[in-house]
């Protein structure tokens, strides 16, 4: 029993002496890119906010009007019609109304907000 551990422990530091030291050789899969440098160098990109909260209100005037506010604090998209274009709105400051051009406003983030839109004037919505 003696032997055979000898042997197994001899043959295995035999095959561990034959492996490669050597540094794996490295294949060239073609040519640089051009633009690699730029890219390496380039200012981290800021993704866009993402839908902090989705809330559905019903207008003074019997319309819904549905609003995505979003992470950023700072953005607000609008739609009059659940599958509609949406429309960025943007606060200029914290505690500023979220507005566009083209006559759009909304003041408020809560359960209450005042709507303008274009051809409809300024009218209260509550969720």
């Amino acid at each position: 029993m003696n032997k055979t551990l000898h042997l197994s422990i001899a043959s295995a530091l035999l095959a561990l002496s034959a492996c490669n030291s050597d540094k794996p050789e490295v294949i060239d899969r073609g040519p640089q890119d051009p633009l690699g440098d730029q890219l390496n160098n380039a200012a981290p990109v800021a993704l866009p906010p993402s839908v902090k909260v989705s809330k559905t209100y019903r207008c003074g005037d019997g319309s819904l009007l549905f609003v995505d506010f979003m992470s950023d604090d700072k953005t607000a998209m609008v739609k009059t019609e659940k599958e509609g274009t949406a429309t960025a709105l943007q606060m200029a400051e914290p505690g500023k109304p979220y507005t566009a051009a083209g006559g759009y406003s909304l003041t408020g983030n809560g359960d209450a907000v005042t709507a303008e839109l274009p051809g409809k004037g300024s009218q209260s919505c509550k969720a």
